[in-house]
């Protein structure tokens, strides 16, 4: 399966586009709205939704406070969203800024311990600052912290690239423990965790590890006990023969992405793994939805449109 476009789909229902511009609804349609909303405001109340943060939606200015006021929607209905983040363009920009080299070896960042210090200054300084900000600009309610803080993640050091091989990438890891409670002490508090990915390495304590924050997001999707694990991506979804647009897959079933994993490449490969891992772990679904189009989030959850693909439990899609 090759790289997916980039082009952005258009809203498919007048109900859809309702959650995602800025225009005059007459009275029936507001009504619309709000019955079609309602079910599902009911079914989620007091869930927790864990949302993975990236792509175009984290460089975008629009599309950045369109986010933050999904996130605060969600929060304000009751349930209780979790924002995980990376930040691999803006540690790009940051290293091109200071002169330092970027490799990449097997589509791994090649992290050394100049590069971490990078990536943890970015992350939690740069890119968490700035949603927190727009989060908190009326209501302080949103809490940055990192997979450091209170043994939230533990790591190991990757050995192996995307494409199976064996590889040294540096101070590169995958999650391999998760300790959720600094995130369940401030979901009790009210308050929206924003949780930028690095991690102690579980063999070497003193060195931290740059983690992908797909697979962070599900783990600690599992951890939680999520009612769903939310990616947003670059694309409008999932599709079973690109670039044939018809193959579009608006739900998989477990075995079906396993089947169709070891085909897929760029960036999809780890989103997909991260909503299987997910999904196998116990969270009911997981979703892959095109954050460049603005509120894709809340028509996803909070009407009957499909903006993304689904990954649901065998006999369940």
């Amino acid at each position: 399966m090759t790289t997916q476009s980039l082009d952005r789909p258009t809203l498919p229902s007048p109900v859809a586009q309702a959650f995602s511009t800025e225009r005059d609804l007459r009275p029936d349609q507001k009504a619309e709205v709000l019955v079609q909303a309602l079910p599902w405001l009911e079914r989620f109340a007091g869930g927790r939704v864990v949302i993975k943060y990236g792509g175009h939606a984290m460089v975008d200015e629009e599309l950045q406070r369109a986010f933050a006021e999904d996130v605060l929607f969600l929060h304000r209905v009751g349930m209780k969203p979790v924002v995980v983040h990376g930040g691999g363009p803006q540690i790009s920009q940051m290293l091109d800024r200071l002169g330092m080299s970027s490799e990449f070896r097997s589509g791994l960042r090649v992290t050394t311990p100049e590069v971490m210090d990078v990536v943890r200054m970015v992350l939690t300084g740069q890119v968490q600052r700035r949603l927190v900000g727009l989060l908190n600009a009326r209501v302080a309610h949103a809490v940055g912290i990192s997979g450091e803080d209170g043994g939230l993640f533990r790591a190991r050091r990757l050995g192996t690239g995307a494409s199976g091989d064996e590889v040294d990438v540096g101070l590169v890891g995958d999650v391999v423990t998760v300790n959720p409670q600094a995130v369940e002490d401030l979901l009790s508090g009210d308050r929206i965790p924003v949780i930028s990915t690095v991690a102690p390495d579980i063999d070497d304590p003193e060195h931290v590890l740059n983690v992908n924050a797909d697979t962070a997001a599900a783990a600690l999707a599992v951890a939680l006990g999520a009612r769903k694990l939310v990616i947003l991506t670059d694309v409008e979804g999932l599709y079973q023969r690109w670039p044939d647009r018809s193959s579009l897959l608006r739900r998989v079933s477990v075995s079906q992405l396993e089947r169709l994993l070891p085909d897929l490449r760029s960036g999809m490969a780890p989103k997909m793994a991260a909503c299987l891992r997910a999904v196998r772990g116990g969270v009911p679904q997981a979703h892959v939805i095109d954050g460049r189009h603005a509120h894709s989030m809340l028509v996803e959850i909070f009407t009957e449109e499909d903006m993304g693909t689904m990954v649901l439990p065998d006999g369940a899609a």
